[in-house]
């Protein structure tokens, strides 16, 4: 008896251990892809290095896989290393057919030196045949080792236009032909009139494809720089053609809007950050009941969420498990930017981790007065501006003309210029929507009627409203927006409006407590690095903006699943939130007539 529960110990060891073996496969394979992607893209750009590192590519290609000086290759190679770590279905797909396919050239040039040794003596062959039956065995293994963990790839990839990506990728594919073409019959090299087109072929195809394995010239390297370069672009033009469709594909749709908004009439009061939910960029995923529900949007791989769930609190969990389940399908990693202590402990519940990221400000409209000597910055701006002229004007969205609202637009949108807009999870990226109408603007207008700046809040429940728009003419006074702010406080009776919630304050408590006499050295370390980032960021000066109306502090936090994803998760964050802009290589597509502000 006691032998056999040995054998079911070690058979249960192994079971494990084959478990966490066929786990780890994928993301071995995308760190692989990935060696390989920046090897080939070193290679393509660095001829001298390419000439060091001949005998050790070689080598690489004879035992493990091609890696090609070629630009296209290596940015197809670095997409494929992305699907790969997210277990996608369709980068298994490819790795499997290209290791089936080494398989079996590699085996038709074994059996083909069997069956004609005298050939292999004759055209010495025989380096090409030894290498053959080494990288027969590699890929075989690797194809087992596919076969085997085949589960391990589950993720789909979501909906999108294959055929207009792969049309773009043929398009443009033929654009690097014709002008790598062009260049080999005017910089030919050494490379015979008769091989332009077949070598042309195969730098544009990336290098992995030989059509002639005895052809011994070739151009200057430069013109095979400019072809990778040029099928680089393909590559690149064309997945985004396809993340566009994708992406379109996740838009929110009226109806799910609808249901938002159904959830935010009963719940809308619990997270000044609610009604940022009804972004039309952002998906939606509710919980079986349709009584709670997580607004997310997918940036980089990650499924980000905004806030806290929207909808009644008993139902959260089930609303994250939801979102979860969605995330883990497509290979995404998932996190939560911005939600309240509410909201943390609720993924926290889900088994996510959190940390804080800095602090929101709220005011609360009944405690906010211009009185007292910590106030006297405040008071002595609005001062100065009432002094000039400067008047307000404090409305709804609903209440605004045609006209008007056009006018208030194209103002917002030459205040903005050629920046970024900023904001995710506390901007609705949209002013002038007919279903905004409950939204408040606060204009401010010089002694000459003309308008100098704006403000525009989102509601918050039914008596509270939270930023969503800051704009202002550069050229216009210094105070104008404590003049906004407190003059729409004043308002707040009539408009029924007890708490105002602005902006929000990142790595708040980092700025106040560095600042302290007896701070230790990590934390003033940590507040001059921010301090030092706040050069780009406005990390200190979004602070200190808030800081002078001391508001109640709310503290907000990311929540995310995996410590090794944290890094991910902070350039989906960052990209989410405008802080740093991807190169955009397709032109926007229009809008329904809102603006995108």
């Amino acid at each position: 008896m006691a032998v056999t529960e040995q054998g079911r110990d070690g058979v249960a060891v192994r079971a494990e251990a084959g478990g966490r073996f066929r786990v780890r496969v994928p993301r071995v394979l995308s760190v692989c892809m990935a060696v390989a992607a920046v090897y080939s893209a070193a290679i393509a750009v660095a001829g001298p290095l390419r000439s060091t590192l001949g005998p050790v590519t070689g080598l690489i290609e004879t035992a493990v896989f091609p890696v090609e000086p070629n630009l296209g290759y290596a940015v197809f190679l670095a997409i494929l290393a992305g699907a790969l770590a997210r277990r996608k279905r369709a980068a298994y797909g490819v790795v499997t057919a290209i290791f089936a396919l080494l398989v079996l050239g590699n085996l038709a040039v074994v059996l083909s030196s069997s069956l004609m040794p005298d050939l292999v003596e004759e055209f010495s062959l025989t380096g090409q045949v030894v290498a053959a039956d080494v990288n027969l065995v590699v890929s075989a293994v690797v194809l087992g080792v596919l076969a085997a963990t085949r589960d391990e790839f589950f993720a789909p990839t979501r909906r999108a236009s294959f055929r207009k990506a792969l049309l773009t990728l043929g398009s443009l594919l033929g654009v690097s032909f014709a002008v790598g073409y062009t260049l080999v019959a005017l910089f030919p090299g050494t490379l015979k009139p008769r091989d332009h087109l077949a070598w042309t072929l195969e730098r544009t195809l990336g290098g992995v494809v030989t059509l002639d394995f005895y052809r011994a010239g070739r151009p200057p390297s430069w013109v095979n720089l400019v072809i990778g370069l040029l099928s680089a672009v393909a590559v690149l033009v064309a997945f985004a053609v396809l993340f566009r469709s994708q992406r379109a594909r996740a838009e929110l749709p009226a109806e799910s809007e609808e249901r938002v908004r159904a959830l935010l009439r009963s719940y809308g009061s619990r997270d000044s950050l609610g009604y940022f939910a009804t972004r039309r960029d952002r998906a939606v995923i509710f919980s079986p009941s349709g009584k709670a529900a997580v607004s997310y949007r997918v940036v980089a791989g990650v499924c980000l969420a905004g806030g806290d769930p929207i909808g009644d609190v008993e139902a959260w969990g089930h609303a994250i498990r939801a979102w979860l389940d969605e995330a883990r399908r497509y290979g995404w990693a998932a996190a939560a930017i911005g939600p309240g202590e509410a909201g943390a402990h609720a993924y926290v519940r889900a088994g996510l981790r959190v940390l804080e990221l800095g602090d929101e400000a709220v005011i609360e409209a009944a405690a906010f007065g211009l009185e007292g000597r910590e106030m006297r910055g405040v008071r002595q701006a609005v001062n100065r501006v009432r002094r000039a002229g400067f008047t307000l004007r404090i409305r709804r969205h609903a209440d605004l003309t045609p006209e008007e609202t056009r006018h208030v637009i194209d103002r917002a949108a030459a205040w903005r210029g050629t920046r970024a807009e900023r904001g995710f999870s506390m901007a609705l990226g949209r002013l002038g929507d007919p279903a905004d109408g409950a939204c408040v603007l606060v204009e401010a207008r010089d002694a000459a009627g003309r308008l100098a700046a704006i403000l525009s809040f989102v509601p918050w429940g039914e008596d509270g409203l939270s930023l969503d728009l800051m704009r202002r003419d550069r050229g216009g006074d210094n105070g104008l927006m404590e003049f906004m702010v407190a003059g729409l406080i004043a308002e707040a009776d009539r408009l029924g409006v007890k708490r105002i919630s602005l902006n929000f304050a990142m790595f708040r408590s980092v700025f106040e407590g560095g600042a302290r006499l007896g701070a230790g050295p990590v934390l003033r370390l940590w507040r001059g690095t921010l301090l030092f980032l706040s050069r780009w960021w406005q990390l200190e000066s979004l602070y200190r903006a808030n800081a002078k109306y001391h508001p109640v502090w709310v503290p907000r936090f990311i929540a995310f699943e995996d410590t090794r994803d944290l890094p991910k998760v902070g350039l989906a964050s960052v990209t989410a939130e405008g802080f740093l802009t991807p190169p955009r290589v397709l032109p926007r597509r229009g809008g329904d007539g809102a603006a995108e502000a």
